[in-house]
Formats: structure tokens, sequence, C-alpha cells
């Protein structure tokens, strides 16, 4: 309102401490897809998310510059690129860590993910949501559900 056109993300901080939650996720989401920004739970202390949101933030920034063809250039996608696009398509970021891999892939994956618009609770005023295939509380079978 203040200051139009500055690229915005809402932070909910301190993750790790839910129990003492004081907005509901729910209103957090409520009010950032009302704002037009995406929202990202974070927890410096696990360092959940918080790479991915500063991403995030500097992907918007250079996107509303004009600078998408530095972000994406035309050019054929290295092995690698298709690798992370392959495993982040099929595996929520926060399960990212439990996968059998060194921690600086974990940490390129979850990079990746938000980076390319991957696994996001919502971008560009599209919210998308955690949805199971199965019944139970396994968490195989989640993907990604635009809501």
């Amino acid at each position: 309102k203040h200051a139009p056109g500055v690229p915005r993300i809402l932070v909910g901080n301190r993750l790790h401490l839910a129990f003492k939650r004081q907005v509901p996720t729910e209103q957090a989401r409520a009010y950032a897809e009302k704002n037009c920004m995406t929202f990202f739970e974070v927890s410096p202390l696990c360092n959940f998310n918080v790479i991915e949101s500063f991403t995030e933030l500097s992907r918007i920034v250079l996107m509303r510059h004009g600078m998408e063809k530095i972000w994406r250039p035309n050019r054929v996608f290295s092995l690698q690129d298709l690798c992370c696009r392959a495993i982040v398509s099929c595996t929520p970021v926060h399960l990212i860590d439990k996968l059998p891999l060194p921690v600086t892939i974990k940490s390129h994956l979850k990079s990746f993910s938000m980076a390319n618009g991957m696994n996001a609770v919502m971008m560009h005023g599209r919210s998308y949501s955690l949805a199971s295939s199965g019944g139970g509380s396994s968490s195989k079978g989640n993907s990604l559900k635009r809501s």
C-alpha cells in the first residue's frame, strides 16, 4: 500500500515453535493470497525454508525488472537440472530432507524447488495445497494440487 511495486513475501518465522503459534497457518495463507504474496513458514533453527524464501524473493525481483532472460536463458537443461526437476516434481519440499542423499544435494533440491516454482504454497496469486492421494497419515503419495 505504501510502497507499490516493491516485491513482498510473507514469512511465518519459528516454525519449530508451532505449538506457540499466534496466527493460524490458514489465516496467514489467506492474507498472503489476498495481498498477492507467496507464503513461507520458516525455521532458522532447523534451517527450513530460509534459503528458499530468499530465493523466491530474489526471483520476484529479477522477474519484475525484466531480467527473466538472465534467470531462465533459452538453453538446453543440464542433466543436473533435469534430475532436480524429476525429484522435486514428485517430492514435497518438506520431505526432501528425508531422502537418502548428501546434505548439499538436499539443500540444492530445496532451492531448485522454490526457485522453479515447484512445491510452493502460493505462486503468483495461485495457491497450492499438499494433497494426499491415499488414505491414512502416511506421507507417501503426496502431491501438490491447485486449489
